[in-house]
């Protein structure tokens, strides 16, 4: 059996196919088009598996542009995907924290990867992948370098999530000589707290596990687990738990 899942992103559109037990994932920027991200999604997996479209059986799409997507077989919340894509790494894993473009989520699931409870910061853009976008522009650099640009011994707190109000907190810190590095340490450090507040909320049990885009950041991560306390883990294909969630879901028909 062949199968696709596509989690399309505020960011990117993120694929993965299933073929007779070998998979192969690949990932594109969503563009104005969530449609053509999530064409683009398919023929490159067929492209680099030499699999032709009539031999997929079925599509399964997740993630903020799914409605959009006329192809999908069926749609299913990123929620109930994120939580089966995390069961099939880790089946010890019970929380798990997803941080993307545009929201942040907490997911509890148990033994068999069902969702038992979660919260979501869909409403605002703080402590998301576009927040940290934002303030990574305020201080002349890209998103992608805000990790390995860090100084938390020369921690400067920011103390707003707002992103307006944020954003003149950080022109004025520059402005005051503070250090860059420290200024995106506060900032790491905020959306740590901010997260990890969702997570308490949920019940926080031994590992975590953390996906999406902003877990590639190393500095979030050591803010979240200072702030849990416990151990973090981000898998190796941490922006395509989604997308092998969905996978996995059309290859059970769930």
């Amino acid at each position: 059996m062949i199968v696709i899942g596509i989690d399309i992103g505020s960011v990117s559109a993120k694929g993965y196919i299933i073929s007779n037990g070998s998979h192969h994932r690949t990932i594109v920027p969503t563009g104005w088009s969530p449609r053509d991200a999530g064409q683009a999604i398919i023929d490159q997996l067929l492209d680099a598996t030499r699999i032709e479209r009539d031999q997929v059986e079925r599509i399964y799409v997740t993630g903020y542009g799914r409605v959009a997507f006329e192809q999908a077989d069926k749609t299913i919340t990123e929620i109930k995907c994120h939580a089966r894509g995390i069961a099939e790494l880790y089946p010890e894993i019970r929380t798990i924290i997803d941080i993307g473009g545009q929201d942040s989520k907490v997911i509890r699931i148990g033994e068999m990867g069902q969702v038992l409870d979660f919260a979501m910061n869909d409403k605002c853009a703080a402590g998301t992948g576009r927040f940290l976008q934002v303030m990574a522009t305020v201080l002349g650099l890209d998103v992608s370098e805000l990790g390995g640009a860090e100084e938390p011994g020369q921690m400067q707190m920011i103390s707003s999530m707002c992103t307006v109000f944020a954003e003149s907190e950080i022109i004025g810190s520059l402005a005051r000589g503070n250090p860059k590095g420290g200024i995106i340490a506060g900032l790491h450090q905020s959306v740590g707290k901010r997260v990890a507040a969702m997570a308490r909320r949920m019940g926080v049990r031994e590992q975590v596990a953390f996906t999406g885009g902003v877990a590639i950041n190393q500095g979030v991560k050591r803010a979240v687990a200072k702030e849990l306390g416990t151990r973090i883990i981000v898998p190796e294909a941490c922006q395509y738990t989604g997308a092998l969630g969905a996978a996995l879901l059309a290859l059970e028909k769930g």
